[in-house]
Protein backbone atom coordinates (compact mmCIF):
# COMPACT_ATOMS: atom_id res chain seq x y z
CA UNK A 1 0.00 0.00 0.00
CA UNK A 2 1.44 3.36 -1.09
CA UNK A 3 1.27 6.21 1.41
CA UNK A 4 0.61 9.88 0.64
CA UNK A 5 -0.09 13.01 2.63
CA UNK A 6 -3.16 13.82 0.52
CA UNK A 7 -5.28 11.80 -1.87
CA UNK A 8 -7.61 13.55 -4.32
CA UNK A 9 -10.31 11.47 -6.03
CA UNK A 10 -11.37 13.03 -9.33
CA UNK A 11 -9.29 15.32 -11.56
CA UNK A 12 -12.14 17.55 -12.76
CA UNK A 13 -13.12 21.18 -12.37
CA UNK A 14 -12.48 21.12 -8.61
CA UNK A 15 -10.10 18.20 -8.19
CA UNK A 16 -7.39 19.49 -10.51
CA UNK A 17 -7.09 22.81 -8.61
CA UNK A 18 -7.01 20.90 -5.30
CA UNK A 19 -4.13 18.72 -6.51
CA UNK A 20 -2.35 21.73 -8.03
CA UNK A 21 -2.38 23.72 -4.78
CA UNK A 22 -1.71 20.82 -2.38
CA UNK A 23 1.33 19.69 -4.36
CA UNK A 24 2.82 23.20 -4.59
CA UNK A 25 4.73 22.47 -1.38
CA UNK A 26 7.31 19.77 -2.26
CA UNK A 27 6.98 18.39 1.28
CA UNK A 28 3.44 17.18 0.49
CA UNK A 29 3.14 13.86 -1.31
CA UNK A 30 -0.09 13.92 -3.34
CA UNK A 31 -1.98 11.24 -5.27
CA UNK A 32 -4.58 12.31 -7.85
CA UNK A 33 -6.89 9.55 -9.13
CA UNK A 34 -8.99 9.93 -12.30
CA UNK A 35 -11.43 7.32 -13.61
CA UNK A 36 -11.01 8.40 -17.23
CA UNK A 37 -8.09 8.75 -19.63
CA UNK A 38 -5.39 11.39 -19.61
CA UNK A 39 -6.66 13.08 -22.76
CA UNK A 40 -8.82 12.90 -25.87
CA UNK A 41 -8.06 14.53 -29.24
CA UNK A 42 -11.34 16.46 -29.13
CA UNK A 43 -10.91 17.77 -25.59
CA UNK A 44 -8.64 20.68 -26.58
CA UNK A 45 -10.77 21.98 -29.46
CA UNK A 46 -13.74 24.04 -28.23
CA UNK A 47 -16.19 22.52 -30.74
CA UNK A 48 -15.09 19.15 -29.37
CA UNK A 49 -18.00 19.23 -26.92
CA UNK A 50 -20.23 18.22 -29.85
CA UNK A 51 -18.12 15.08 -30.29
CA UNK A 52 -17.73 14.31 -26.59
CA UNK A 53 -21.34 14.87 -25.51
CA UNK A 54 -22.20 11.27 -26.41
CA UNK A 55 -18.72 9.71 -26.42
CA UNK A 56 -18.06 7.02 -23.76
CA UNK A 57 -14.31 7.51 -24.19
CA UNK A 58 -14.50 10.74 -22.14
CA UNK A 59 -18.03 10.79 -20.73
CA UNK A 60 -19.87 8.81 -18.05
CA UNK A 61 -23.03 9.09 -20.21
CA UNK A 62 -25.47 9.01 -17.32
CA UNK A 63 -29.19 9.51 -17.75
CA UNK A 64 -31.98 10.30 -15.34
CA UNK A 65 -34.92 8.14 -14.41
CA UNK A 66 -38.22 8.84 -16.23
CA UNK A 67 -40.57 11.18 -14.41
CA UNK A 68 -43.78 13.11 -14.96
CA UNK A 69 -42.00 16.42 -15.52
CA UNK A 70 -40.07 14.89 -18.43
CA UNK A 71 -43.14 13.19 -19.90
CA UNK A 72 -41.60 9.83 -19.08
CA UNK A 73 -38.32 10.61 -20.89
CA UNK A 74 -34.86 9.77 -19.65
CA UNK A 75 -32.79 12.97 -19.67
CA UNK A 76 -29.11 12.77 -20.70
CA UNK A 77 -26.68 13.62 -17.89
CA UNK A 78 -23.22 13.85 -19.50
CA UNK A 79 -20.30 14.07 -17.05
CA UNK A 80 -16.63 14.31 -17.92
CA UNK A 81 -14.59 11.11 -17.46
CA UNK A 82 -11.14 12.42 -18.35
CA UNK A 83 -8.45 14.64 -16.84
CA UNK A 84 -10.20 17.98 -16.41
CA UNK A 85 -13.55 16.25 -15.86
CA UNK A 86 -16.50 18.17 -17.22
CA UNK A 87 -14.25 21.19 -17.87
CA UNK A 88 -12.81 19.08 -20.72
CA UNK A 89 -16.18 18.38 -22.39
CA UNK A 90 -18.46 21.29 -21.41
CA UNK A 91 -19.78 24.22 -23.45
CA UNK A 92 -16.94 26.50 -22.19
CA UNK A 93 -19.06 29.34 -20.76
CA UNK A 94 -17.49 31.07 -17.76
CA UNK A 95 -20.11 32.29 -15.27
CA UNK A 96 -19.27 32.88 -11.63
CA UNK A 97 -22.81 33.48 -10.43
CA UNK A 98 -23.91 36.53 -8.50
CA UNK A 99 -22.96 37.82 -5.06
CA UNK A 100 -26.40 36.91 -3.74
CA UNK A 101 -25.73 33.21 -4.39
CA UNK A 102 -22.78 33.03 -2.05
CA UNK A 103 -24.24 35.40 0.52
CA UNK A 104 -27.19 33.00 0.70
CA UNK A 105 -24.82 30.13 1.43
CA UNK A 106 -23.31 32.13 4.28
CA UNK A 107 -26.76 33.05 5.62
CA UNK A 108 -27.57 29.33 5.70
CA UNK A 109 -24.83 28.95 8.31
CA UNK A 110 -21.81 28.29 6.09
CA UNK A 111 -19.29 30.67 7.62
CA UNK A 112 -16.59 31.74 5.17
CA UNK A 113 -18.67 31.32 1.99
CA UNK A 114 -20.09 34.82 1.47
CA UNK A 115 -19.30 36.64 -1.76
CA UNK A 116 -16.60 38.68 -0.02
CA UNK A 117 -15.08 35.40 1.19
CA UNK A 118 -15.06 33.61 -2.17
CA UNK A 119 -14.15 36.60 -4.40
CA UNK A 120 -10.40 36.29 -3.64
CA UNK A 121 -10.47 32.70 -4.89
CA UNK A 122 -12.34 33.67 -8.06
CA UNK A 123 -9.69 36.31 -8.65
CA UNK A 124 -6.81 33.98 -7.80
CA UNK A 125 -7.91 31.27 -10.22
CA UNK A 126 -8.35 33.39 -13.36
CA UNK A 127 -6.21 35.21 -15.86
CA UNK A 128 -8.88 37.45 -17.35
CA UNK A 129 -7.80 38.71 -20.76
CA UNK A 130 -10.22 41.58 -21.37
CA UNK A 131 -11.18 44.95 -19.98
CA UNK A 132 -12.70 44.81 -16.51
CA UNK A 133 -12.59 46.12 -12.98
CA UNK A 134 -9.67 44.53 -11.16
CA UNK A 135 -11.68 44.79 -7.95
CA UNK A 136 -13.51 41.76 -9.28
CA UNK A 137 -11.25 40.24 -11.94
CA UNK A 138 -8.02 38.30 -11.61
CA UNK A 139 -5.08 38.76 -13.97
CA UNK A 140 -2.44 36.26 -12.84
CA UNK A 141 -4.24 32.96 -12.22
CA UNK A 142 -3.76 29.69 -14.11
CA UNK A 143 -7.16 29.72 -15.87
CA UNK A 144 -7.28 31.86 -19.00
CA UNK A 145 -10.68 33.52 -19.48
CA UNK A 146 -11.64 35.59 -22.51
CA UNK A 147 -14.54 37.89 -23.37
CA UNK A 148 -15.35 37.85 -27.11
CA UNK A 149 -16.57 40.95 -28.89
CA UNK A 150 -20.06 40.81 -30.48
CA UNK A 151 -18.68 41.08 -34.02
CA UNK A 152 -21.32 39.02 -35.84
CA UNK A 153 -24.35 40.91 -37.10
CA UNK A 154 -26.65 38.39 -35.45
CA UNK A 155 -25.22 39.13 -31.99
CA UNK A 156 -25.39 42.86 -32.53
CA UNK A 157 -29.04 42.49 -33.54
CA UNK A 158 -29.77 40.44 -30.41
CA UNK A 159 -28.24 43.12 -28.19
CA UNK A 160 -30.42 45.76 -29.84
CA UNK A 161 -33.52 43.56 -29.60
CA UNK A 162 -32.88 42.88 -25.91
CA UNK A 163 -32.54 46.62 -25.30
CA UNK A 164 -35.93 47.15 -26.93
CA UNK A 165 -37.57 44.94 -24.28
CA UNK A 166 -35.66 46.45 -21.35
CA UNK A 167 -32.59 44.21 -21.12
CA UNK A 168 -29.43 46.30 -21.08
CA UNK A 169 -26.05 45.38 -22.51
CA UNK A 170 -23.61 44.40 -19.74
CA UNK A 171 -20.02 43.95 -20.99
CA UNK A 172 -18.86 42.10 -17.83
CA UNK A 173 -21.47 39.98 -16.07
CA UNK A 174 -18.74 38.55 -13.82
CA UNK A 175 -17.94 42.02 -12.56
CA UNK A 176 -19.92 44.34 -10.30
CA UNK A 177 -23.33 43.14 -11.47
CA UNK A 178 -24.68 40.22 -13.47
CA UNK A 179 -27.82 41.85 -14.90
CA UNK A 180 -28.02 42.20 -18.70
CA UNK A 181 -27.17 40.65 -22.07
CA UNK A 182 -23.61 39.91 -23.19
CA UNK A 183 -21.37 37.65 -25.16
CA UNK A 184 -20.47 34.57 -23.15
CA UNK A 185 -17.15 34.81 -21.38
CA UNK A 186 -15.19 31.69 -22.13
CA UNK A 187 -12.53 29.29 -20.96
CA UNK A 188 -11.00 29.62 -24.44
CA UNK A 189 -7.72 31.29 -25.36
CA UNK A 190 -6.01 31.44 -28.75
CA UNK A 191 -8.74 29.17 -30.05
CA UNK A 192 -8.05 26.35 -27.53
CA UNK A 193 -10.10 25.00 -24.63
CA UNK A 194 -8.80 26.02 -21.23
CA UNK A 195 -9.79 23.03 -19.12
CA UNK A 196 -8.46 22.48 -15.61
CA UNK A 197 -6.34 19.69 -17.12
CA UNK A 198 -4.66 22.19 -19.44
CA UNK A 199 -4.37 25.05 -16.94
CA UNK A 200 -3.84 23.34 -13.59
CA UNK A 201 -2.29 19.94 -14.37
CA UNK A 202 -0.22 20.28 -17.54
CA UNK A 203 2.15 22.88 -16.01
CA UNK A 204 2.89 20.67 -12.97
CA UNK A 205 3.24 17.21 -14.52
CA UNK A 206 6.92 17.06 -13.57
CA UNK A 207 6.41 17.68 -9.86
CA UNK A 208 8.14 14.78 -8.13
CA UNK A 209 5.68 14.85 -5.22
CA UNK A 210 2.57 14.50 -7.41
CA UNK A 211 1.40 11.20 -8.85
CA UNK A 212 -1.50 11.28 -11.35
CA UNK A 213 -3.19 7.93 -11.99
CA UNK A 214 -5.68 7.71 -14.87
CA UNK A 215 -8.14 5.01 -15.99
CA UNK A 216 -8.49 4.18 -12.29
CA UNK A 217 -11.95 3.62 -10.80
CA UNK A 218 -12.13 4.50 -7.12
CA UNK A 219 -14.33 1.87 -5.48
CA UNK A 220 -14.42 3.15 -1.90
CA UNK A 221 -12.67 4.98 0.88
CA UNK A 222 -10.92 3.00 3.60
CA UNK A 223 -12.20 3.66 7.10
CA UNK A 224 -10.71 2.81 10.47
CA UNK A 225 -13.55 3.49 12.83
CA UNK A 226 -14.68 7.02 12.08
CA UNK A 227 -11.49 8.06 10.33
CA UNK A 228 -10.73 7.87 6.62
CA UNK A 229 -7.23 6.53 6.09
CA UNK A 230 -7.12 5.92 2.35
CA UNK A 231 -8.87 4.73 -0.80
CA UNK A 232 -9.32 1.56 -2.79
CA UNK A 233 -9.24 1.79 -6.60
CA UNK A 234 -8.97 -0.57 -9.55
CA UNK A 235 -7.05 -0.40 -12.82
CA UNK A 236 -7.94 -2.96 -15.46
CA UNK A 237 -9.55 -5.19 -12.85
CA UNK A 238 -6.58 -5.09 -10.45
CA UNK A 239 -7.39 -3.57 -7.05
CA UNK A 240 -4.96 -1.12 -5.46
CA UNK A 241 -4.98 0.65 -2.12
CA UNK A 242 -3.41 3.94 -1.13
CA UNK A 243 -3.12 5.35 2.35
CA UNK A 244 -3.46 9.01 3.36
CA UNK A 245 -1.62 10.49 6.30
CA UNK A 246 -3.75 13.62 6.36
CA UNK A 247 -6.81 14.07 4.14
CA UNK A 248 -8.70 12.31 1.40
CA UNK A 249 -10.52 14.86 -0.77
CA UNK A 250 -13.37 13.52 -2.90
CA UNK A 251 -13.82 15.70 -5.99
CA UNK A 252 -15.70 13.21 -8.14
CA UNK A 253 -18.64 15.48 -8.95
CA UNK A 254 -22.32 15.63 -8.06
CA UNK A 255 -23.03 12.14 -9.41
CA UNK A 256 -19.95 10.19 -8.37
CA UNK A 257 -19.18 11.80 -5.01
CA UNK A 258 -22.39 10.63 -3.30
CA UNK A 259 -22.04 7.30 -5.11
CA UNK A 260 -18.56 6.83 -3.63
CA UNK A 261 -19.73 7.73 -0.12
CA UNK A 262 -22.57 5.23 -0.34
CA UNK A 263 -20.31 2.50 -1.71
CA UNK A 264 -18.09 3.17 1.32
CA UNK A 265 -20.96 2.67 3.77
CA UNK A 266 -21.66 6.37 4.38
CA UNK A 267 -25.26 7.37 3.75
CA UNK A 268 -28.83 6.38 4.52
CA UNK A 269 -28.59 3.30 6.71
CA UNK A 270 -31.72 1.48 5.53
CA UNK A 271 -30.87 2.05 1.87
CA UNK A 272 -27.31 0.73 2.29
CA UNK A 273 -28.44 -2.28 4.30
CA UNK A 274 -30.92 -3.15 1.56
CA UNK A 275 -28.00 -3.38 -0.88
CA UNK A 276 -25.89 -5.51 1.44
CA UNK A 277 -23.46 -2.68 2.26
CA UNK A 278 -22.15 -2.44 5.80
CA UNK A 279 -23.20 0.87 7.35
CA UNK A 280 -20.03 2.56 8.55
CA UNK A 281 -21.63 5.94 9.21
CA UNK A 282 -25.28 6.93 8.92
CA UNK A 283 -25.62 10.25 7.09
CA UNK A 284 -29.13 10.79 5.66
CA UNK A 285 -28.28 13.71 3.38
CA UNK A 286 -25.92 11.78 1.09
CA UNK A 287 -27.39 11.87 -2.42
CA UNK A 288 -30.21 14.24 -1.53
CA UNK A 289 -30.74 17.94 -2.45
CA UNK A 290 -30.05 17.36 -6.17
CA UNK A 291 -30.75 20.43 -8.29
CA UNK A 292 -30.17 21.26 -11.94
CA UNK A 293 -31.28 23.80 -14.51
CA UNK A 294 -34.25 22.36 -16.41
CA UNK A 295 -34.07 24.29 -19.65
CA UNK A 296 -36.46 24.21 -22.60
CA UNK A 297 -34.83 25.19 -25.91
CA UNK A 298 -37.08 27.50 -27.88
CA UNK A 299 -36.45 27.09 -31.63
CA UNK A 300 -36.70 29.77 -34.29
CA UNK A 301 -36.56 29.65 -38.09
CA UNK A 302 -34.54 32.42 -39.76
CA UNK A 303 -35.70 33.35 -43.24
CA UNK A 304 -32.79 35.60 -44.14
CA UNK A 305 -30.01 33.45 -45.56
CA UNK A 306 -26.34 33.64 -44.67
CA UNK A 307 -26.97 34.77 -41.10
CA UNK A 308 -26.92 31.60 -39.01
CA UNK A 309 -24.37 28.81 -38.77
CA UNK A 310 -26.82 26.48 -40.49
CA UNK A 311 -26.00 28.38 -43.67
CA UNK A 312 -22.39 29.27 -42.97
CA UNK A 313 -21.07 25.99 -41.55
CA UNK A 314 -22.27 23.41 -44.04
CA UNK A 315 -20.26 21.85 -46.87
CA UNK A 316 -17.47 24.18 -47.99
CA UNK A 317 -18.59 26.58 -45.28
CA UNK A 318 -17.34 24.15 -42.64
CA UNK A 319 -13.98 24.03 -44.41
CA UNK A 320 -13.87 27.81 -44.18
CA UNK A 321 -14.75 27.64 -40.49
CA UNK A 322 -11.90 25.20 -39.92
CA UNK A 323 -9.48 27.50 -41.73
CA UNK A 324 -10.70 30.48 -39.73
CA UNK A 325 -10.04 28.60 -36.50
CA UNK A 326 -6.67 27.28 -37.64
CA UNK A 327 -5.27 30.62 -38.82
CA UNK A 328 -7.24 33.26 -36.85
CA UNK A 329 -8.33 31.37 -33.71
CA UNK A 330 -11.88 32.48 -34.45
CA UNK A 331 -15.19 31.14 -35.65
CA UNK A 332 -17.51 28.31 -34.75
CA UNK A 333 -14.79 25.75 -33.95
CA UNK A 334 -13.33 28.03 -31.30
CA UNK A 335 -16.54 29.38 -29.77
CA UNK A 336 -18.70 28.80 -26.71
CA UNK A 337 -21.64 26.43 -27.19
CA UNK A 338 -24.02 29.31 -26.43
CA UNK A 339 -22.11 32.44 -27.47
CA UNK A 340 -24.62 34.95 -26.06
CA UNK A 341 -26.57 35.02 -22.82
CA UNK A 342 -28.80 37.32 -20.80
CA UNK A 343 -29.41 37.40 -17.07
CA UNK A 344 -32.85 38.88 -16.57
CA UNK A 345 -35.42 39.56 -13.85
CA UNK A 346 -38.75 37.78 -13.98
CA UNK A 347 -40.55 40.85 -12.60
CA UNK A 348 -40.03 44.39 -11.47
CA UNK A 349 -38.72 44.94 -7.95
CA UNK A 350 -36.18 42.12 -7.80
CA UNK A 351 -32.70 43.05 -6.63
CA UNK A 352 -30.96 40.60 -8.97
CA UNK A 353 -31.73 38.48 -12.04
CA UNK A 354 -33.46 35.16 -11.52
CA UNK A 355 -33.74 33.93 -15.14
CA UNK A 356 -31.18 32.98 -17.79
CA UNK A 357 -31.54 33.08 -21.56
CA UNK A 358 -28.85 31.63 -23.82
CA UNK A 359 -28.58 31.86 -27.61
CA UNK A 360 -27.08 29.45 -30.11
CA UNK A 361 -26.98 30.92 -33.67
CA UNK A 362 -28.09 27.68 -35.30
CA UNK A 363 -30.51 24.78 -35.08
CA UNK A 364 -29.24 21.30 -34.27
CA UNK A 365 -30.78 17.86 -34.42
CA UNK A 366 -29.81 14.74 -32.53
CA UNK A 367 -28.35 12.14 -34.86
CA UNK A 368 -27.17 8.59 -34.14
CA UNK A 369 -23.69 9.88 -33.23
CA UNK A 370 -24.79 12.96 -31.31
CA UNK A 371 -25.96 16.46 -32.24
CA UNK A 372 -25.61 17.60 -35.83
CA UNK A 373 -26.30 20.84 -37.69
CA UNK A 374 -29.83 21.01 -39.05
CA UNK A 375 -30.48 21.67 -42.73
CA UNK A 376 -32.95 24.36 -41.68
CA UNK A 377 -31.64 27.85 -40.98
CA UNK A 378 -32.47 29.04 -37.50
CA UNK A 379 -31.59 29.86 -33.91
CA UNK A 380 -32.03 28.27 -30.52
CA UNK A 381 -32.74 30.13 -27.28
CA UNK A 382 -32.86 28.22 -24.03
CA UNK A 383 -34.64 29.82 -21.09
CA UNK A 384 -34.89 28.78 -17.45
CA UNK A 385 -34.92 29.87 -13.78
CA UNK A 386 -31.42 30.16 -12.33
CA UNK A 387 -32.14 29.14 -8.73
CA UNK A 388 -34.70 26.32 -8.87
CA UNK A 389 -36.34 25.10 -5.69
CA UNK A 390 -37.21 21.61 -6.95
CA UNK A 391 -34.97 18.96 -5.40
CA UNK A 392 -34.29 15.38 -6.39
CA UNK A 393 -31.80 12.71 -5.37
CA UNK A 394 -29.06 10.36 -6.58
CA UNK A 395 -28.52 6.94 -5.03
CA UNK A 396 -26.69 3.74 -5.87
CA UNK A 397 -28.75 0.75 -6.94
CA UNK A 398 -26.03 -1.84 -6.39
CA UNK A 399 -22.85 -2.44 -4.42
CA UNK A 400 -21.07 -2.74 -7.77
CA UNK A 401 -19.06 0.47 -8.34
CA UNK A 402 -19.40 0.03 -12.10
CA UNK A 403 -23.21 0.30 -11.95
CA UNK A 404 -24.57 3.78 -12.62
CA UNK A 405 -26.60 5.31 -9.79
CA UNK A 406 -30.27 6.23 -10.19
CA UNK A 407 -30.74 9.94 -10.88
CA UNK A 408 -34.14 11.43 -10.01
CA UNK A 409 -34.39 15.18 -10.63
CA UNK A 410 -38.01 15.73 -9.57
CA UNK A 411 -38.20 18.72 -11.92
CA UNK A 412 -40.98 21.31 -11.57
CA UNK A 413 -42.10 19.81 -8.26
CA UNK A 414 -41.84 23.29 -6.77
CA UNK A 415 -44.64 25.49 -8.20
CA UNK A 416 -42.35 28.53 -8.43
CA UNK A 417 -40.07 26.66 -10.86
CA UNK A 418 -42.94 26.01 -13.25
CA UNK A 419 -44.08 29.64 -12.99
CA UNK A 420 -40.61 31.03 -13.68
CA UNK A 421 -39.95 28.61 -16.54
CA UNK A 422 -43.05 29.91 -18.31
CA UNK A 423 -41.96 33.47 -17.62
CA UNK A 424 -38.50 32.76 -19.07
CA UNK A 425 -40.04 31.38 -22.27
CA UNK A 426 -42.23 34.47 -22.60
CA UNK A 427 -39.23 36.79 -22.20
CA UNK A 428 -37.33 34.78 -24.83
CA UNK A 429 -40.29 35.32 -27.15
CA UNK A 430 -40.30 39.04 -26.47
CA UNK A 431 -36.64 39.35 -27.47
CA UNK A 432 -37.01 37.19 -30.58
CA UNK A 433 -39.99 39.21 -31.80
CA UNK A 434 -38.51 42.63 -31.04
CA UNK A 435 -38.21 45.11 -33.97
CA UNK A 436 -34.44 44.78 -34.38
CA UNK A 437 -34.77 41.10 -35.30
CA UNK A 438 -37.57 41.64 -37.83
CA UNK A 439 -35.13 41.95 -40.78
CA UNK A 440 -33.98 38.39 -40.09
CA UNK A 441 -37.50 37.11 -40.91
CA UNK A 442 -37.81 35.06 -37.74
CA UNK A 443 -40.70 32.69 -37.04
CA UNK A 444 -41.27 30.45 -34.04
CA UNK A 445 -40.87 26.70 -34.44
CA UNK A 446 -41.09 25.55 -30.82
CA UNK A 447 -43.04 25.68 -28.65
CA UNK A 448 -45.00 27.29 -31.51
CA UNK A 449 -46.85 30.58 -31.66
CA UNK A 450 -50.19 28.83 -31.00
CA UNK A 451 -48.95 27.63 -27.61
CA UNK A 452 -49.90 30.66 -25.55
CA UNK A 453 -51.34 29.58 -22.20
CA UNK A 454 -49.20 28.63 -19.20
CA UNK A 455 -50.48 25.05 -19.37
CA UNK A 456 -49.68 24.75 -23.07
CA UNK A 457 -46.14 26.04 -22.55
CA UNK A 458 -45.58 23.71 -19.58
CA UNK A 459 -46.87 20.76 -21.55
CA UNK A 460 -44.28 21.52 -24.23
CA UNK A 461 -41.57 21.91 -21.55
CA UNK A 462 -42.35 18.44 -20.18
CA UNK A 463 -42.13 16.97 -23.68
CA UNK A 464 -39.00 18.79 -24.87
CA UNK A 465 -36.82 20.28 -22.10
CA UNK A 466 -33.42 18.98 -21.07
CA UNK A 467 -30.97 20.17 -18.47
CA UNK A 468 -28.04 22.50 -19.02
CA UNK A 469 -25.82 19.91 -17.32
CA UNK A 470 -25.41 21.64 -13.96
CA UNK A 471 -26.19 19.04 -11.26
CA UNK A 472 -25.28 20.18 -7.75
CA UNK A 473 -26.05 19.70 -4.10
CA UNK A 474 -25.86 15.95 -3.45
CA UNK A 475 -23.27 16.31 -0.65
CA UNK A 476 -24.51 19.68 0.48
CA UNK A 477 -22.65 21.94 2.85
CA UNK A 478 -24.33 22.99 6.10
CA UNK A 479 -25.08 22.25 9.73
CA UNK A 480 -28.64 20.95 9.39
CA UNK A 481 -29.56 17.25 9.70
CA UNK A 482 -29.44 16.74 5.90
CA UNK A 483 -26.02 18.35 5.42
CA UNK A 484 -23.16 16.07 4.36
CA UNK A 485 -20.16 18.37 4.88
CA UNK A 486 -19.48 21.31 7.16
CA UNK A 487 -18.22 24.74 6.09
CA UNK A 488 -14.68 23.32 6.00
CA UNK A 489 -15.98 20.65 3.58
CA UNK A 490 -15.31 17.90 6.15
CA UNK A 491 -17.75 15.01 6.01
CA UNK A 492 -19.86 15.16 9.16
CA UNK A 493 -18.80 12.48 11.61
CA UNK A 494 -15.77 11.25 9.65
CA UNK A 495 -12.22 12.49 10.24
CA UNK A 496 -9.76 12.90 7.39
CA UNK A 497 -12.42 13.02 4.65
CA UNK A 498 -13.63 16.03 2.68
CA UNK A 499 -15.74 16.64 -0.41
CA UNK A 500 -14.85 19.49 -2.76
CA UNK A 501 -16.89 19.87 -5.94
CA UNK A 502 -20.33 21.06 -7.10
CA UNK A 503 -22.01 18.48 -4.88
CA UNK A 504 -21.36 20.64 -1.80
CA UNK A 505 -23.40 23.59 -3.14
CA UNK A 506 -26.41 24.12 -0.85
CA UNK A 507 -28.23 25.86 -3.72
CA UNK A 508 -27.58 26.33 -7.42
CA UNK A 509 -25.53 29.30 -8.51
CA UNK A 510 -26.90 31.76 -11.05
CA UNK A 511 -25.57 30.29 -14.27
CA UNK A 512 -23.09 27.65 -15.38
CA UNK A 513 -21.34 25.72 -12.63
CA UNK A 514 -17.80 25.20 -13.97
CA UNK A 515 -16.42 28.48 -12.61
CA UNK A 516 -17.84 28.10 -9.08
CA UNK A 517 -16.66 24.46 -9.03
CA UNK A 518 -13.10 25.60 -9.76
CA UNK A 519 -13.45 28.20 -7.01
CA UNK A 520 -14.59 25.46 -4.61
CA UNK A 521 -11.45 23.50 -5.45
CA UNK A 522 -9.26 26.53 -4.83
CA UNK A 523 -10.94 27.29 -1.50
CA UNK A 524 -10.88 23.66 -0.41
CA UNK A 525 -7.14 23.42 -0.97
CA UNK A 526 -6.64 26.61 1.03
CA UNK A 527 -8.63 25.19 3.94
CA UNK A 528 -6.82 21.85 3.84
CA UNK A 529 -3.42 23.54 3.87
CA UNK A 530 -4.36 25.83 6.74
CA UNK A 531 -5.58 22.92 8.85
CA UNK A 532 -2.45 20.91 8.00
CA UNK A 533 -0.32 23.69 9.48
Amino acid sequence: MDTYDFIVVGAGSAGAPVAHRLSADPRHKVLLIEAGPASNPWSRIPIGYAKLLTNPAANWLYSSEPEAATNGRKIPVPRGKILGGSSSINGLAFVRGQAQDFDTWAQMGNHGWSYDDVLPFFRRMERYEAEGDDTYRGREGPLRVTNPEPRDAIFQALIRAAGEVGIRHNPDYNGATQDGIAMSQATIANGWRQSTAACYLDPIRKRQNLRIVTDALTEGVILEGKRCVGVRYSIGGTVHEARSGRDVVISAGSINSPQLLELSGIGQAERLQGLGIEVRHALPGVGENLRDHYAPRTRWAVGKKGITLNDRARGLGMVGMAMKWAFLNQGMLGAVAAPMRAFVKSREGLEAPDLLLGWVPMLTEMGPKGPKISAQSGMTCYAHPMRPESKGHIHIVSSDPKRAPAINFNFLSSPIDAELTVRAVRIARSVMTAPSLAPLQISEIAPGSTQTSDDEILDWVRRAAETTYHPVGTCKMGADPMAVVDAQLRVHGIEGLRVADASIMPTLTSGNTNAPSIMIGEKAADMVLKSAG
